[in-house]
């Protein structure tokens, strides 16, 4: 429940209080700021409550953006202001300062507009929304009134709601081929009343038809699996702008739109490589090798915005370059294929699955993702170089939480804390980056079962402890977690390919599946400014040099088919746990009223 104190002199035919009873408040009337003071106290501090002008003539919209969106503890347009629980002891402050200066007489100007300016003077931090077109005004006299309801008439509010249901910043096939159409769909699901979440999981289910299509291993599987995996795209997109043109936000949505996205994507590499298989032509290797290139694309990513999400002084020629060619109009769209983002990745896969074979897909898709990771990581390389930034501990204590240290390596950084201390600044990446490099190129140039393995993970190990040492604060050590991610999963991959052994790649491929669900989940929680997966999840899973130990063990120690059994062992139960932590802390932050989140989501 939701209520509106409306203040000020009502206006014979204003259609305020329709309005606001359209969006869901309950109304109260205050004569003066006594009253409203008064009649704010008596709201349950659990619900939101809105103080709005009686006065004020705007479109709807622009009340539902100012006083309805989920994200925010306090919110205001010109007229009106809102405030969660979160937000009710400011706006409570703000109201006995406002009634005290003003006597509690009857209210003149706007109480609301004068709310506002006293929580800006507090430092407090009022959202407020982008109106663009939309009117929201406190007319003071008739003839700016009647214009202000002219304004309101000149533009045409389901129009602009429509258009900002659309991500400002999406790639070429979504601009084009997808929003101009999956918009009326987020609409008219909007008016059945169904919930972005429920569009989430029907875009999960879509795709995973489409990977049981897929499959098959039949052409006609192929041509359904291409079609349903474009249906599940723009169900994908539907669900973001459903949330959009609705307002719908929340920190389950945010989680789930983003996870379901990668489960639909590698559960549709393991469907091509069924289907493959059914045909004779194994391309396992393929499916988990892109599933490895997309995950450490990722992480890249993440790692870097990470990095310098607060970082001070952050200039950079690059940057500065970078900014200048995407004020040209076609390079923007260029630059922004180029890295094969979602949109034109899934129509890719989409068409190459339906008119070729599964391997003529992965090996598209692997030269495809290789360029566009290759482009973003240099490009991002050279702006830490340039740029002057000053990192803070947040930022390295993500980096830290990104990489994902088990209890092998946090013991050996805990004792090379003082080696460590006179290392150049670069030296971070360099050390990770050999001893992945190691133990990956040992696994493959020795023979399945042998010793060198699991003394180069050994020695992995050690130089993750060093490379983590000392706070990740360099210009170069958001390259640390992704070369954690790279080393782990190629030495699965490795291994599992030269065990030689049907069912093995397929077995590595689940492993790999559950830990990147758990780097995934990380970066969720961090990017929802809700800290790192709890420690005993980290250790209890042994971290990725842990892991990664393990896996070359097992294969030392066991045969070809054991080792596949071990694998799929270890792939369930790394699964079992983290999902079952993992849904236990997503619904409990949803159901706890953790801020709502929506996150627009990266590109790749």
């Amino acid at each position: 429940m939701s209520t509106a104190i409306l203040t000020g002199q009502p206006v014979p035919g204003s259609s305020i209080e329709a309005d606001l009873r359209s969006l869901g408040f309950d109304l109260r009337t205050a004569a003066d700021a006594a009253e409203a003071e008064t009649l704010l106290a008596e709201v349950p501090g659990d619900e939101r409550v809105a103080l709005v002008d009686a006065r004020f003539v705007g479109h709807v919209h622009a009340l539902r953006l100012g006083l309805t969106d989920p994200r925010f503890p306090l919110a205001g347009i010109p007229g009106a202001v809102t405030a969660q629980p979160a937000g009710r002891q400011a706006l409570t402050r703000a109201m006995a300062r406002e009634n005290s200066a003003g006597g509690g007489t009857t209210l003149v100007d706007s109480l609301a507009d004068r709310i506002l300016t006293a929580l800006d003077a507090d430092g407090t931090g009022v959202h407020r929304p982008e109106l663009g077109s939309l009117v929201a005004a406190v007319p003071a006299d008739p003839q700016a009134r009647n214009e202000a309801r002219q304004s309101v008439a000149d533009v045409d509010d389901e129009a602009v709601r429509l258009k900002s249901a659309v991500k400002a910043r999406d790639g070429f096939f979504t601009t084009y081929c997808i929003s101009p159409y999956s918009r009326y769909i987020a609409r008219w699901c909007a008016r059945r009343g169904l919930t972005p979440n429920q569009v989430t999981t029907a875009s999960l289910i879509t795709a995973l038809i489409a990977a049981a299509c897929a499959a098959t291993g039949t052409r006609g599987g192929f041509v359904a699996a291409g079609v349903l995996l474009i249906a599940s795209f723009v169900l994908d997109c539907t669900d973001g702008q459903l949330a959009r043109y609705s307002l719908q936000y929340s920190t389950l949505g945010a989680w789930l739109d983003a996870t379901f996205d990668r489960a639909k994507e590698y559960a549709y590499y393991a469907g091509l490589a069924l289907g493959a298989a059914r045909g004779g032509d194994d391309v396992w290797a393929l499916a988990l090798g892109a599933m490895v290139l997309q995950t450490c694309r990722h992480v890249v990513d993440f790692s870097f915005n990470e990095a310098n999400h607060d970082a001070t002084a952050n200039t950079s020629p690059t940057a500065a370059l970078s900014d200048k060619l995407d004020s040209v109009g076609w390079t923007v769209w260029v630059r922004r294929m180029i890295v094969l983002p979602i949109g034109e990745r899934w129509a890719m896969i989409a068409v190459l699955t339906a008119v070729t074979t599964p391997r003529i897909t992965f090996y598209a898709l692997l030269i495809g993702c290789a360029f566009a990771a290759a482009y973003t990581t240099a490009g991002r390389v050279l702006r830490s170089l340039t740029r002057k930034a000053r990192r803070t501990d947040r930022a390295a204590g993500a980096l830290a939480d990104l990489a994902d240290s088990g209890p092998l390596a946090r013991g050996f950084a805990e004792a090379l804390k003082k080696p460590a201390r006179g290392l150049p600044g670069f030296t971070a990446p360099v050390i990770a980056l050999l001893g992945g490099l190691a133990v990956v190129l040992t696994a493959a140039l020795t023979d399945f079962g042998g010793p060198w393995p699991v003394v180069a993970a050994l020695g992995y190990a050690l130089t993750s402890g060093l490379a983590v040492a000392r706070p990740l604060k360099c210009a170069l050590d958001w390259l640390v977690p992704p070369i954690f991610r790279a080393a782990e999963y190629g030495t699965v991959l490795v291994l599992a390919a030269k065990a030689d052994l049907n069912g093995a790649l397929p077995a590595a491929f689940g492993l790999v599946a559950a830990v990147a669900y758990h780097h995934y989940d990380t970066v969720y929680r961090i990017r929802g400014d809700a800290g790192a997966p709890p420690a005993w999840l980290v250790r209890s899973i042994g971290g990725h040099e842990g892991r990664t130990l393990l896996v070359t063990v097992l294969a030392a120690l066991l045969t070809a088919s054991q080792f596949k059994v071990a694998l799929t062992a270890l792939a369930v139960a790394v699964a079992l746990v983290v999902l079952v932590e993992s849904i236990r802390f997503w619904v409990g932050a949803h159901q706890g009223g953790a801020p709502a989140v929506h996150d627009e989501g990266e590109t790749a």
